[in-house]
């Protein structure tokens, strides 16, 4: 009996071994899982819509293995979080996909983190931020969207902002400034580039001529389209979808330049997986995210000139205004609003 009392205490203390090593091993494996796990896993604060969100997040956990996840916030949302330092966007997540201003608000508030790249290099000054805190992806111009039926029997094509005032015939459709954030845009621009006068002038020229101050930018396409009216002031992305729907229309660029909403990334400071969204932010500025839009209907200009999708791309050498930041005030465009209301639209 003493024979196997060695024995059975040596099997006991292989087995105490055994299980100490099996649970340490789950022990690793669940940790270095949920490591992993995080680690492969990118959160981002947008604006963008979810119908396009949705499918960028798809294509890229697809070709990443990488976990994307979009919180969409609507654009006072997002300047909100950005201006509150009670609950700041650091530390909570990687990266904002917006549009250029907010992009611009975010850098005034300290809370961006410079990222560079041999894609973001490529693209040029006016799309990026002068120390690399944030840089445009892609770009939305507006431009003229004629009725093909109109200009076979127009004699005379309008080819800047001004011939739109010359001809007493012509009927326009446009989004009223109230409504987008985009048409609003084209109007502070017209005042930054024209002055104040000027682009007044122009838009009570143009007023009578105006059919619909539409809600929704696609409506201007759309009244072109079905020959509405003569010539839409328009997003280009939205006049592309109806060219594709086979809508008899022709896209006309301003001679004398344009606005263009710019949409771009930016990393945020103490961002939790900075690897995987510098990743991320070179992604948005290749062919990869260029096809994942085009195959779900949105139609926008890269800034990365070197892509191929940017040089296929017929619009690419459109002219555009010098600047796009505005340096209207929040105030400013509040009063150049009002009156805009008062002297034009309700007249």
């Amino acid at each position: 009996m003493r024979r196997y009392i060695p024995l059975v205490f040596i099997a006991c203390s292989i087995l105490l071994i055994l299980l100490s090593i099996n649970v340490y091993w789950i022990y690793q494996t669940s940790t270095g899982s949920q490591n992993t796990g995080n680690k492969n896993k990118i959160t981002i604060y947008t604006t963008l819509p979810t119908q396009m969100a949705a499918p960028i997040a798809a294509d890229y956990e697809k070709l990443n293995k990488v976990k994307v996840n979009f919180i969409p916030l609507s654009k006072q949302e997002l300047l909100d979080k950005i201006k509150n330092k009670t609950m700041p966007l650091n530390g909570q997540g990687d990266i904002i996909l917006a549009s250029d201003d907010i992009l611009r608000q975010a850098a005034a508030a300290g809370i961006l983190a410079a990222s560079t790249s041999e894609q973001e290099d490529v693209v040029t000054k006016s799309f990026k931020d002068t120390n690399n805190l944030w840089v445009g992806v892609w770009y939305d111009p507006i431009i003229f969207c004629a009725n093909k039926d109109y200009l076979q029997s127009a004699a005379f094509i309008p080819r800047t902002w001004e011939d739109l005032t010359t001809d007493k015939d012509l009927t326009i459709g446009l989004t009223d400034f109230l409504a987008s954030d985009v048409s609003s845009g084209l109007f502070y621009a017209l005042v930054e580039h024209y002055g104040s006068e000027n682009t007044f002038s122009f838009l009570q020229k143009i007023h009578p001529k105006v059919l619909q101050y539409s809600k929704y930018l696609s409506t201007p396409v759309r009244m072109a389209g079905m020959g509405e009216v003569n010539i839409s002031i328009a997003v280009q992305s939205e006049a592309l979808k109806y060219l594709n729907n086979n809508y008899p229309l022709i896209i006309i660029y301003p001679e004398d330049g344009t606005y263009a909403e710019i949409t771009g990334a930016a990393l945020l400071k103490n961002a939790p997986n900075k690897l995987q969204a510098d990743y991320f932010i070179q992604w948005l500025l290749g062919d990869d995210l260029q096809l994942c839009l085009q195959r779900n209907g949105f139609f926008f200009i890269p800034t990365n000139y070197s892509t191929l999708a940017y040089k296929t791309y017929a619009g690419k050498n459109i002219k555009l205004f010098d600047t796009f930041a505005t340096t209207l005030t929040d105030a400013q465009k509040k009063s150049l609003l009002d009156e805009w209301v008062k002297n034009i639209r309700l007249q």
